[in-house]
């Protein structure tokens, strides 16, 4: 399946039915009074969170959702039926704009809370309503409401733990692959991955969380160059980053150094507060670098980056090193609080 993370469309409720202006009209009854019932309410539109959907592809084809009009009323004091509200199924995550004036209507993090996009119209009074005193033939009804319609901007951001970020072919999918039980898609050419991947990572009965990996970055990203730059949004909701470095590319650790640079000025330049997040670097294909030599590099990286954070040495290929760099993480996150329940995927 396709992966869209943007999408617009247009939601319409429904209209209110009209009041009924009726008289009653019975043998032997010669002034029966006003009967006119009132009209049913239109139907609203709701969006609902479905954790089947993981894009928002559907909203390429279908982008027209109206509700029901409610029916108008009718003689002896029958009130016209109501409509029923429409429902529409976006992916956990889906922020919903109003596509007009920019409005950031809600954010569809909770499975169980609909998010009213568009209000159904109220009903029409009839004729009975008005009856009084001194009107006792009232001949006034009230028409139904238009209900309310907006286009709507709607952007999925994945819900996740930790997010992983690095060069193309730093090795981000292949981590996935060994950690969780995700299948991206792994070969030797860049930007292997097309789009955002999640996988759930556990150790134990009841301790997991969700990592989600995105496309290669490069210079110039957060101006448009290469695929990265457009996904870069699923990372806002990430507690913790792992920035994967390939180690065996370069000889030299200044250019180890510049490659790691380029990566946290295009976090800078996408979103400051992206950029401020905490981040580990994982230094990964040591199976490529004699052990001596890496830990030069690794010495040579925490003393020119004056790294503050942990610094991890691993092989996503083999496994090497992955178990203590999961342990870390789960350690991390105990220490604050519990990630989220990760839903079985």
């Amino acid at each position: 399946m396709k992966f869209v993370d943007e999408a617009t469309i247009r939601v319409e409720a429904g209209k209110g039915g009209d009041g009924c202006l009726s008289f009653r009209r019975e043998k032997y009854i010669p002034r029966g009074g006003p009967d006119g019932g009132d009209g049913g309410d239109g139907g609203s539109v709701f969006l609902v969170v479905d954790e089947g959907l993981n894009t928002l592809v559907d909203f390429r084809h279908a982008r027209w959702y109206r509700a029901g009009n409610g029916k108008p009323g009718s003689g002896r004091d029958r009130v016209g039926k109501g409509a029923d509200d429409l429902t529409v199924s976006v992916p956990l995550g889906t922020l919903v704009y109003d596509d007009d004036t920019g409005e950031l209507i809600g954010d569809l993090v909770n499975r169980d809370k609909a998010l009213l996009v568009a209000r159904g119209g109220a009903r029409g009074l009839g004729n009975a309503r008005f009856k009084s005193s001194v009107n006792r033939a009232p001949r006034k009804t009230t028409p139904g409401a238009q209900g309310e319609s907006r286009n709507l901007r709607l952007e999925l951001q994945v819900l996740a733990d930790v997010g992983l970020l690095g060069r193309p072919n730093a090795g981000k999918s292949t981590l996935l692959r060994q950690v969780s039980a995700a299948r991206p898609r792994v070969a030797d050419y860049p930007f292997t991955t097309l789009y955002p991947h999640l996988g759930v990572v556990r150790a134990g009965v009841g301790r997991s969380l969700v990592m989600a990996d995105i496309p290669g970055l490069i210079e110039g990203a957060a101006a448009g160059a290469g695929l990265g730059a457009q996904f870069l949004r699923h990372l806002s909701r990430t507690r913790l980053l792992l920035h994967l470095v390939d180690v065996s590319l370069h000889q030299d650790t200044r250019e180890t150094v510049a490659a790691i640079r380029v990566i946290e000025t295009e976090l800078a330049a996408w979103d400051v507060k992206l950029a401020q997040k905490p981040r580990w670097l994982a230094l990964n294909k040591t199976d490529r670098v004699d052990s001596d030599r890496m830990t030069e590099i690794q010495a040579a990286l925490v003393a020119e980056l004056a790294l503050q954070q942990p610094v991890f040495c691993i092989s996503a290929l083999t496994g090497a090193g992955c178990d203590t760099l999961t342990n870390a993480v789960f350690q991390w996150f105990s220490e604050r609080e519990a990630p989220a329940k990760a839903p079985d995927r």
